[in-house]
């Protein structure tokens, strides 16, 4: 399946207003939302479920032959059961609020992530930060922007010189797998950050403030739209195995492409003392 230009300039605009409509819903509910666990440690509040509902019925409302899929209509399946069947149209991948626990406890590193899944890949994606007031977007073959500004990866072309970024999972025997990795990273990286966002990790690596990105435990909501915004501003993503890259699996490496061997080469190495 292939999309012209102005077809994709339409579902880039669509996702853009339906991620401004969400992030509206996320900041009127900031200081008057509700939050619970859905697991240990992984929380929902009534901003999370507002802002899936407009952005939702923004683009379902612009393309209903369209199909959705949100994380909060997703809870308890894996990232492969949230697979489209291959003669799917058009998937909306959507987290209405990516970030929730710096939400909860206001601190200012959440977005709304669109990701839009067509012809077997992911072809337009929108991150935006409320707080900040940054709008990342980007479409297949159409370059990746901030603010409308074009954007690149960096040119860093060593670890060593390097600000390298990851996500945790909610659930501590998942973490402990990123632990190992972290030391092992720590040891060759300049710097290494967890920002709570894992679409901010994969914005901030499209617009060269990080240089690599790496994690075991994302859902296709989590890395849709910045799959998308990497590819366009002319960095790489792989599996960690090195193969290639699949959102519908839950790990991914992502750098500005000069890092790449070197960080999965650092990832494959056998933690220290084991």
């Amino acid at each position: 399946m292939t999309h012209t230009p102005p077809q994709l300039t339409a579902f880039l605009t669509a996702a853009i207003e339906a991620a401004r409509r969400g992030a509206a819903e996320l900041e009127g509910w900031r200081t008057k939302f509700s939050v619970r666990e859905k697991f240990r440690a992984d929380l929902v509040t009534d901003a999370d479920l507002a802002s899936q509902r407009v952005v939702k019925e923004s683009l379902l409302g612009a393309f209903p032959d369209h199909i959705f899929l949100g994380e909060e209509e997703s809870v308890g399946k894996t990232p492969e059961e949230t697979r489209p069947a291959a003669d799917a149209p058009p998937v909306w991948v959507v987290d209405p609020l990516d970030g929730t626990s710096n939400y909860v406890h206001d601190v200012p590193a959440y977005c709304v992530s669109i990701g839009l899944w067509a012809g077997g890949k992911p072809i337009v994606g929108v991150i935006l930060d409320p707080r900040m007031n940054e709008l990342f977007s980007a479409a297949i073959g159409l370059g990746a922007f901030l603010n409308e500004k074009p954007i690149m990866v960096s040119t860093i072309p060593e670890l060593r010189d390097g600000m390298i970024s990851t996500g945790f999972p909610a659930n501590y025997q998942k973490q402990l797998r990123n632990l190992d990795a972290w030391a092992k990273i720590t040891a060759h990286a300049q710097s290494l950050r967890r920002t709570g966002s894992t679409a901010l990790n994969l914005a901030y690596l499209a617009a060269g403030r990080f240089d690599g990105y790496w994690a075991y435990d994302n859902y296709p909501w989590d890395v849709m739209a910045g799959a998308v915004l990497v590819t366009e501003a002319g960095g790489s993503l792989t599996t960690c195995d090195g193969l290639p890259y699949d959102p519908y699996r839950p790990d991914i490496v992502a750098t500005n492409g000069r890092l790449q061997t070197e960080l999965l080469s650092v990832l494959a190495e056998k933690p220290t003392g084991k």
